[in-house]
Protein backbone atom coordinates (compact mmCIF):
# COMPACT_ATOMS: atom_id res chain seq x y z
CA UNK A 1 0.00 0.00 0.00
CA UNK A 2 1.45 3.55 -1.26
CA UNK A 3 1.69 6.02 1.61
CA UNK A 4 1.91 9.77 0.60
CA UNK A 5 4.26 11.44 2.63
CA UNK A 6 4.24 15.25 2.37
CA UNK A 7 6.98 17.17 3.05
CA UNK A 8 5.62 20.40 4.43
CA UNK A 9 2.57 19.65 4.75
CA UNK A 10 1.29 22.84 6.75
CA UNK A 11 1.76 24.89 3.46
CA UNK A 12 -1.62 26.19 2.25
CA UNK A 13 -1.23 24.18 -1.21
CA UNK A 14 0.65 21.08 0.63
CA UNK A 15 -2.33 20.97 3.14
CA UNK A 16 -5.12 21.24 0.66
CA UNK A 17 -3.75 18.29 -1.69
CA UNK A 18 -3.18 16.19 1.46
CA UNK A 19 -6.80 16.79 2.19
CA UNK A 20 -7.87 15.86 -1.53
CA UNK A 21 -6.07 12.48 -1.72
CA UNK A 22 -7.25 11.14 1.58
CA UNK A 23 -10.95 12.16 0.17
CA UNK A 24 -9.74 10.40 -2.31
CA UNK A 25 -9.18 7.00 -0.04
CA UNK A 26 -5.13 7.70 -0.02
CA UNK A 27 -3.05 6.72 2.42
CA UNK A 28 -1.63 10.34 3.51
CA UNK A 29 0.82 11.51 6.12
CA UNK A 30 3.07 14.56 6.75
CA UNK A 31 5.63 16.24 8.63
CA UNK A 32 6.66 20.26 9.29
CA UNK A 33 7.84 22.39 11.68
CA UNK A 34 6.22 22.31 15.37
CA UNK A 35 4.72 25.94 15.28
CA UNK A 36 0.90 25.89 14.93
CA UNK A 37 -0.66 26.93 11.28
CA UNK A 38 -4.29 27.54 10.84
CA UNK A 39 -3.54 24.97 7.88
CA UNK A 40 -3.74 22.56 10.37
CA UNK A 41 -6.76 22.49 11.49
CA UNK A 42 -8.61 20.58 8.57
CA UNK A 43 -5.90 18.42 8.45
CA UNK A 44 -6.14 17.48 12.47
CA UNK A 45 -10.44 17.21 11.52
CA UNK A 46 -9.32 14.43 8.70
CA UNK A 47 -6.98 12.62 11.48
CA UNK A 48 -4.13 12.73 8.77
CA UNK A 49 -0.79 12.26 11.11
CA UNK A 50 1.56 15.15 11.19
CA UNK A 51 5.25 14.21 12.62
CA UNK A 52 7.91 16.35 13.38
CA UNK A 53 10.63 16.65 10.48
CA UNK A 54 12.82 13.23 10.60
CA UNK A 55 15.18 10.90 8.27
CA UNK A 56 13.03 8.15 10.04
CA UNK A 57 9.85 9.90 8.99
CA UNK A 58 11.03 7.61 5.23
CA UNK A 59 10.05 4.48 4.45
CA UNK A 60 10.16 2.67 1.64
CA UNK A 61 6.61 1.90 0.38
CA UNK A 62 6.11 6.03 0.17
CA UNK A 63 5.79 8.67 -2.25
CA UNK A 64 7.28 11.69 -1.34
CA UNK A 65 5.67 14.98 -2.06
CA UNK A 66 7.77 18.02 -1.56
CA UNK A 67 6.71 21.46 -0.50
CA UNK A 68 8.51 23.82 -2.60
CA UNK A 69 9.96 25.58 0.14
CA UNK A 70 12.47 22.92 1.21
CA UNK A 71 15.79 22.09 -0.64
CA UNK A 72 16.52 18.81 -2.24
CA UNK A 73 19.32 19.11 0.94
CA UNK A 74 16.49 18.64 3.62
CA UNK A 75 17.32 15.60 5.57
CA UNK A 76 14.05 13.88 4.48
CA UNK A 77 14.15 14.57 0.95
CA UNK A 78 17.77 12.94 1.28
CA UNK A 79 16.21 10.00 2.91
CA UNK A 80 14.22 9.04 0.22
CA UNK A 81 16.90 9.50 -2.63
CA UNK A 82 18.76 7.06 -0.62
CA UNK A 83 16.34 4.88 0.05
CA UNK A 84 15.17 4.81 -3.95
CA UNK A 85 11.90 6.33 -2.72
CA UNK A 86 9.97 8.72 -5.01
CA UNK A 87 10.08 12.37 -4.65
CA UNK A 88 7.86 14.59 -6.65
CA UNK A 89 7.79 18.28 -6.84
CA UNK A 90 4.12 19.72 -5.13
CA UNK A 91 3.17 21.40 -8.57
CA UNK A 92 4.79 18.58 -10.79
CA UNK A 93 2.37 16.21 -8.55
CA UNK A 94 -0.30 18.05 -9.37
CA UNK A 95 0.41 18.76 -13.00
CA UNK A 96 -0.15 14.81 -13.41
CA UNK A 97 -2.84 14.89 -10.80
CA UNK A 98 -5.36 16.79 -12.66
CA UNK A 99 -5.14 14.96 -15.95
CA UNK A 100 -8.20 12.76 -14.28
CA UNK A 101 -9.97 15.64 -14.64
CA UNK A 102 -11.99 18.46 -16.96
CA UNK A 103 -9.24 20.84 -15.05
CA UNK A 104 -9.45 24.61 -14.63
CA UNK A 105 -6.53 26.70 -13.38
CA UNK A 106 -7.37 30.09 -11.34
CA UNK A 107 -4.30 32.14 -11.61
CA UNK A 108 -3.24 35.95 -11.41
CA UNK A 109 -1.52 38.42 -9.59
CA UNK A 110 -4.62 38.77 -7.08
CA UNK A 111 -7.60 37.47 -6.50
CA UNK A 112 -6.81 33.94 -7.00
CA UNK A 113 -8.10 32.54 -4.02
CA UNK A 114 -11.24 34.29 -3.70
CA UNK A 115 -12.03 32.80 -6.68
CA UNK A 116 -10.88 29.22 -6.82
CA UNK A 117 -13.01 29.46 -3.51
CA UNK A 118 -16.08 30.69 -5.51
CA UNK A 119 -15.90 28.74 -8.69
CA UNK A 120 -15.54 25.86 -6.64
CA UNK A 121 -18.43 26.66 -4.14
CA UNK A 122 -20.64 27.80 -7.59
CA UNK A 123 -19.60 24.25 -9.47
CA UNK A 124 -20.41 22.02 -6.99
CA UNK A 125 -23.82 22.76 -7.15
CA UNK A 126 -23.78 21.43 -10.58
CA UNK A 127 -21.79 18.42 -10.87
CA UNK A 128 -19.52 16.22 -8.12
CA UNK A 129 -16.22 18.93 -7.90
CA UNK A 130 -12.89 18.64 -6.44
CA UNK A 131 -10.92 21.95 -5.05
CA UNK A 132 -7.48 22.83 -4.07
CA UNK A 133 -7.76 26.14 -2.81
CA UNK A 134 -4.72 27.99 -1.79
CA UNK A 135 -5.94 29.08 1.68
CA UNK A 136 -5.61 25.49 2.78
CA UNK A 137 -8.75 24.04 1.85
CA UNK A 138 -9.16 21.08 -0.57
CA UNK A 139 -11.81 18.38 -0.60
CA UNK A 140 -11.67 15.68 -3.14
CA UNK A 141 -14.81 13.99 -4.21
CA UNK A 142 -15.01 10.08 -5.71
CA UNK A 143 -16.40 10.55 -9.41
CA UNK A 144 -15.21 14.12 -9.70
CA UNK A 145 -15.74 16.01 -13.08
CA UNK A 146 -14.43 18.94 -12.05
CA UNK A 147 -11.20 19.71 -10.36
CA UNK A 148 -10.90 23.53 -9.76
CA UNK A 149 -7.05 24.77 -8.34
CA UNK A 150 -4.96 27.70 -7.61
CA UNK A 151 -2.14 28.11 -9.85
CA UNK A 152 0.87 29.84 -8.60
CA UNK A 153 2.91 32.07 -10.99
CA UNK A 154 5.65 32.10 -8.64
CA UNK A 155 8.76 30.93 -10.07
CA UNK A 156 6.89 30.13 -12.73
CA UNK A 157 5.25 26.64 -10.87
CA UNK A 158 2.56 26.97 -12.74
CA UNK A 159 3.93 25.84 -16.33
CA UNK A 160 3.73 22.49 -14.41
CA UNK A 161 0.18 22.16 -15.68
CA UNK A 162 -1.67 21.83 -19.16
CA UNK A 163 -5.49 23.18 -17.94
CA UNK A 164 -8.66 22.35 -19.87
CA UNK A 165 -9.07 25.68 -18.76
CA UNK A 166 -7.73 28.95 -17.40
CA UNK A 167 -9.14 31.67 -15.43
CA UNK A 168 -6.94 34.26 -15.24
CA UNK A 169 -7.91 37.37 -13.15
CA UNK A 170 -4.91 40.22 -13.83
CA UNK A 171 -1.31 40.68 -14.29
CA UNK A 172 0.22 42.86 -11.41
CA UNK A 173 4.10 42.96 -10.72
CA UNK A 174 4.53 40.85 -7.90
CA UNK A 175 7.09 38.15 -6.13
CA UNK A 176 10.30 40.79 -7.07
CA UNK A 177 12.08 38.57 -5.15
CA UNK A 178 12.08 36.78 -8.72
CA UNK A 179 10.36 38.23 -11.43
CA UNK A 180 12.54 41.05 -12.69
CA UNK A 181 9.73 43.77 -14.24
CA UNK A 182 6.35 43.11 -15.36
CA UNK A 183 7.11 42.24 -18.69
CA UNK A 184 8.87 38.76 -17.41
CA UNK A 185 5.35 38.68 -15.35
CA UNK A 186 3.29 38.41 -18.37
CA UNK A 187 6.34 36.45 -20.28
CA UNK A 188 5.23 33.37 -17.40
CA UNK A 189 1.29 34.33 -17.89
CA UNK A 190 1.64 34.16 -21.71
CA UNK A 191 4.16 30.81 -21.65
CA UNK A 192 1.15 29.25 -19.29
CA UNK A 193 -2.04 30.65 -22.10
CA UNK A 194 -0.17 28.15 -24.35
CA UNK A 195 -0.68 25.57 -22.81
CA UNK A 196 -4.35 25.23 -21.64
CA UNK A 197 -6.49 23.13 -23.61
CA UNK A 198 -10.58 24.54 -23.96
CA UNK A 199 -10.21 28.10 -23.19
CA UNK A 200 -9.27 30.81 -20.94
CA UNK A 201 -11.74 33.46 -18.90
CA UNK A 202 -9.75 36.91 -18.97
CA UNK A 203 -10.22 40.20 -16.84
CA UNK A 204 -10.61 42.32 -20.32
CA UNK A 205 -10.14 45.22 -18.21
CA UNK A 206 -6.29 44.32 -17.44
CA UNK A 207 -4.20 45.56 -19.96
CA UNK A 208 -1.84 43.43 -19.67
CA UNK A 209 -4.22 40.10 -20.37
CA UNK A 210 -5.80 41.87 -23.34
CA UNK A 211 -2.38 41.16 -25.21
CA UNK A 212 -2.47 37.58 -24.01
CA UNK A 213 -2.49 34.68 -27.39
CA UNK A 214 -3.35 30.89 -26.92
CA UNK A 215 -4.85 28.54 -29.04
CA UNK A 216 -8.53 28.12 -27.56
CA UNK A 217 -10.80 30.85 -27.57
CA UNK A 218 -9.97 33.62 -24.93
CA UNK A 219 -13.09 35.46 -23.33
CA UNK A 220 -12.98 38.39 -21.89
CA UNK A 221 -14.99 39.58 -18.64
CA UNK A 222 -14.68 43.43 -16.76
CA UNK A 223 -16.75 46.36 -16.76
CA UNK A 224 -15.69 47.82 -20.10
CA UNK A 225 -17.91 47.50 -23.14
CA UNK A 226 -15.60 45.67 -25.00
CA UNK A 227 -15.38 42.61 -22.82
CA UNK A 228 -17.91 39.60 -24.30
CA UNK A 229 -19.37 38.94 -20.68
CA UNK A 230 -19.40 42.53 -18.94
CA UNK A 231 -21.02 44.11 -15.62
CA UNK A 232 -23.57 46.77 -15.57
CA UNK A 233 -25.99 48.51 -13.11
CA UNK A 234 -23.76 47.95 -10.26
CA UNK A 235 -25.89 48.46 -7.25
CA UNK A 236 -23.59 48.69 -3.93
CA UNK A 237 -25.08 48.87 -0.54
CA UNK A 238 -23.78 47.93 2.94
CA UNK A 239 -25.61 44.30 2.42
CA UNK A 240 -23.35 43.69 -0.56
CA UNK A 241 -23.51 44.23 -4.41
CA UNK A 242 -25.91 43.80 -7.10
CA UNK A 243 -25.46 43.84 -11.02
CA UNK A 244 -26.50 42.85 -14.26
CA UNK A 245 -24.55 40.87 -16.92
CA UNK A 246 -24.10 41.23 -20.50
CA UNK A 247 -23.07 38.88 -22.71
CA UNK A 248 -22.20 39.92 -26.39
CA UNK A 249 -24.69 43.68 -25.02
CA UNK A 250 -27.01 41.12 -24.91
CA UNK A 251 -28.89 40.98 -21.42
CA UNK A 252 -27.77 37.35 -19.46
CA UNK A 253 -29.45 37.47 -15.76
CA UNK A 254 -28.93 39.67 -12.69
CA UNK A 255 -27.13 38.94 -9.68
CA UNK A 256 -26.61 39.81 -6.13
CA UNK A 257 -22.93 38.51 -4.19
CA UNK A 258 -22.65 39.24 -0.31
CA UNK A 259 -19.59 40.62 -1.11
CA UNK A 260 -18.15 44.31 -1.17
CA UNK A 261 -15.71 45.83 -3.64
CA UNK A 262 -15.06 46.03 -7.57
CA UNK A 263 -12.99 43.39 -7.17
CA UNK A 264 -15.42 40.79 -5.99
CA UNK A 265 -17.82 41.62 -8.66
CA UNK A 266 -14.87 41.12 -11.26
CA UNK A 267 -14.15 37.94 -9.37
CA UNK A 268 -18.15 36.69 -9.85
CA UNK A 269 -17.98 37.97 -13.34
CA UNK A 270 -15.27 35.21 -14.08
CA UNK A 271 -16.92 32.47 -12.19
CA UNK A 272 -20.38 33.52 -14.41
CA UNK A 273 -18.46 33.58 -17.48
CA UNK A 274 -16.68 29.74 -16.88
CA UNK A 275 -19.75 28.05 -15.97
CA UNK A 276 -22.07 29.79 -18.84
CA UNK A 277 -19.00 28.31 -21.02
CA UNK A 278 -19.54 24.80 -19.88
CA UNK A 279 -23.43 24.86 -19.44
CA UNK A 280 -24.26 25.47 -15.80
CA UNK A 281 -27.75 26.28 -15.48
CA UNK A 282 -27.80 30.15 -14.60
CA UNK A 283 -30.27 29.67 -11.12
CA UNK A 284 -27.38 27.55 -9.77
CA UNK A 285 -25.27 30.32 -10.56
CA UNK A 286 -27.16 32.41 -8.77
CA UNK A 287 -28.12 30.87 -6.10
CA UNK A 288 -24.70 29.75 -5.18
CA UNK A 289 -23.38 33.12 -5.55
CA UNK A 290 -25.44 34.08 -2.91
CA UNK A 291 -24.38 30.88 -0.26
CA UNK A 292 -20.91 31.83 -0.77
CA UNK A 293 -19.29 31.17 3.15
CA UNK A 294 -15.72 33.26 1.77
CA UNK A 295 -12.60 31.70 2.27
CA UNK A 296 -9.70 31.72 4.76
CA UNK A 297 -7.86 35.35 5.80
CA UNK A 298 -9.75 37.08 2.99
CA UNK A 299 -11.62 39.66 4.72
CA UNK A 300 -13.03 37.15 7.28
CA UNK A 301 -14.71 39.30 10.26
CA UNK A 302 -15.66 39.43 13.64
CA UNK A 303 -17.68 41.73 16.08
CA UNK A 304 -15.30 42.33 18.95
CA UNK A 305 -17.37 44.79 21.70
CA UNK A 306 -18.12 47.94 19.61
CA UNK A 307 -15.55 47.24 17.10
CA UNK A 308 -15.15 45.08 13.88
CA UNK A 309 -12.32 43.09 13.49
CA UNK A 310 -10.93 41.56 9.63
CA UNK A 311 -8.27 39.59 9.17
CA UNK A 312 -7.12 39.51 5.37
CA UNK A 313 -4.07 38.40 3.42
CA UNK A 314 -3.60 41.88 1.83
CA UNK A 315 0.04 41.79 1.01
CA UNK A 316 0.48 43.78 -2.08
CA UNK A 317 -0.55 47.87 -2.51
CA UNK A 318 -3.33 46.70 -5.31
CA UNK A 319 -4.95 44.28 -2.57
CA UNK A 320 -4.82 46.61 0.59
CA UNK A 321 -6.42 49.39 -1.55
CA UNK A 322 -9.67 46.40 -2.56
CA UNK A 323 -9.70 45.46 1.23
CA UNK A 324 -10.10 49.40 2.48
CA UNK A 325 -12.25 49.94 -0.33
CA UNK A 326 -14.83 47.20 0.46
CA UNK A 327 -14.72 47.99 4.14
CA UNK A 328 -15.95 51.23 3.39
CA UNK A 329 -18.62 50.05 1.44
CA UNK A 330 -19.70 47.85 4.00
CA UNK A 331 -19.02 50.46 6.99
CA UNK A 332 -20.28 53.58 5.29
CA UNK A 333 -20.11 55.41 8.65
CA UNK A 334 -17.36 53.56 10.93
CA UNK A 335 -13.49 54.77 10.91
CA UNK A 336 -11.05 52.38 8.96
CA UNK A 337 -7.76 51.28 10.76
CA UNK A 338 -5.35 49.55 8.80
CA UNK A 339 -2.64 47.42 11.21
CA UNK A 340 -0.09 46.45 8.98
CA UNK A 341 2.46 43.87 8.36
CA UNK A 342 4.69 44.32 5.45
CA UNK A 343 5.62 40.40 3.87
CA UNK A 344 9.42 40.53 2.72
CA UNK A 345 11.85 43.11 2.78
CA UNK A 346 12.47 42.85 -1.90
CA UNK A 347 8.63 43.74 -1.77
CA UNK A 348 8.49 46.29 0.59
CA UNK A 349 11.23 48.44 -0.75
CA UNK A 350 9.98 48.28 -4.83
CA UNK A 351 6.63 49.01 -3.67
CA UNK A 352 7.38 51.39 -0.67
CA UNK A 353 5.37 54.50 -2.22
CA UNK A 354 2.79 52.12 -3.81
CA UNK A 355 2.34 50.79 -0.36
CA UNK A 356 2.36 54.06 1.69
CA UNK A 357 -0.35 55.48 -0.76
CA UNK A 358 -2.84 52.53 -0.77
CA UNK A 359 -2.55 52.85 3.26
CA UNK A 360 -3.13 56.19 3.73
CA UNK A 361 -6.52 55.33 1.96
CA UNK A 362 -7.39 54.38 6.00
CA UNK A 363 -8.48 56.72 8.85
CA UNK A 364 -5.38 55.48 10.64
CA UNK A 365 -2.73 53.46 10.33
CA UNK A 366 -0.25 50.97 12.46
CA UNK A 367 2.29 49.26 10.74
CA UNK A 368 4.26 46.15 12.51
CA UNK A 369 7.87 45.32 11.73
CA UNK A 370 8.18 43.59 8.33
CA UNK A 371 8.38 40.00 8.05
CA UNK A 372 11.02 38.23 6.55
CA UNK A 373 10.40 34.99 4.56
CA UNK A 374 11.88 31.65 3.81
CA UNK A 375 13.95 33.65 1.15
CA UNK A 376 15.05 36.36 3.26
CA UNK A 377 15.53 37.27 6.55
CA UNK A 378 16.85 40.88 6.55
CA UNK A 379 17.04 43.89 3.72
CA UNK A 380 18.20 47.28 3.33
CA UNK A 381 14.95 48.95 5.00
CA UNK A 382 13.24 48.85 7.91
CA UNK A 383 9.94 49.73 8.76
CA UNK A 384 10.64 52.90 9.52
CA UNK A 385 11.34 53.58 6.10
CA UNK A 386 7.49 52.86 5.13
CA UNK A 387 5.89 54.78 8.70
CA UNK A 388 8.08 58.17 7.42
CA UNK A 389 5.98 57.72 3.89
CA UNK A 390 2.35 57.97 5.52
CA UNK A 391 1.43 60.79 7.69
CA UNK A 392 0.53 60.38 11.25
CA UNK A 393 1.57 56.56 11.17
CA UNK A 394 2.37 54.46 14.39
CA UNK A 395 4.49 51.60 14.90
CA UNK A 396 2.73 48.80 16.49
CA UNK A 397 4.37 45.77 18.93
CA UNK A 398 2.45 42.89 20.13
CA UNK A 399 3.68 44.59 24.24
CA UNK A 400 1.24 47.54 22.71
CA UNK A 401 -1.54 46.48 20.96
CA UNK A 402 -4.03 47.75 23.37
CA UNK A 403 -3.83 51.38 21.76
CA UNK A 404 -6.08 49.93 19.19
CA UNK A 405 -8.74 49.70 21.98
CA UNK A 406 -9.14 53.64 21.63
CA UNK A 407 -10.57 53.43 18.11
CA UNK A 408 -14.07 53.05 19.50
CA UNK A 409 -16.93 51.81 16.91
CA UNK A 410 -14.06 51.32 14.36
CA UNK A 411 -13.48 48.94 11.49
CA UNK A 412 -10.11 47.54 12.49
CA UNK A 413 -8.14 45.71 9.63
CA UNK A 414 -5.12 43.05 10.04
CA UNK A 415 -3.20 42.87 6.94
CA UNK A 416 -0.39 40.87 5.76
CA UNK A 417 1.01 37.13 4.34
CA UNK A 418 3.01 36.70 7.22
CA UNK A 419 1.99 36.71 11.15
CA UNK A 420 0.00 39.18 11.72
CA UNK A 421 -2.83 37.29 13.07
CA UNK A 422 -0.84 37.04 16.50
CA UNK A 423 -1.26 40.76 16.50
CA UNK A 424 -5.20 40.24 16.60
CA UNK A 425 -4.92 37.57 18.84
CA UNK A 426 -2.96 39.43 21.15
CA UNK A 427 -5.24 41.95 21.07
CA UNK A 428 -8.42 40.50 21.60
CA UNK A 429 -6.72 38.49 24.71
CA UNK A 430 -5.52 41.69 26.06
CA UNK A 431 -8.65 43.80 26.04
CA UNK A 432 -11.81 41.83 27.81
CA UNK A 433 -14.76 42.65 25.94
Amino acid sequence: MTIYHFVGIKGTGMSALAQVLYDMKCVVQGSDYDKRFFTQEALEARGIPIFPFSAQNIQKNMVVIAGNAFPDTHEEIVAARELGVPVIRYHQFLGEFLQKFTSIAVTGAHGKTSTTGLLAHVMQGAEPTSYLIGDGSGKGREGSKYFVFEACEYRRHFLAYSPDYAIMTNIDFDHPDYFVNIEDVFSAFQQMAWQVKKGIIACGDDEYLQKIQAKVPVVFYGFGEDNDFQARNVVKTPEGTSFDVFVRHTFFASFHIPRYGDHNVLNALAVIALCHYEGIDVSIIQERLKTFPGVKRRFHEKTFGSQVLIDDYAHHPTEIRATIEAARQKYPDRQIVAIFQPHTYTRTQTFLHEFAESLSLADAVYLCDIFGSAREHQGKLSIEDLRAKIEGAKLLDEEQVDVLKQHDNAVLIFMGAGDIQKFQQRYEQSVHV
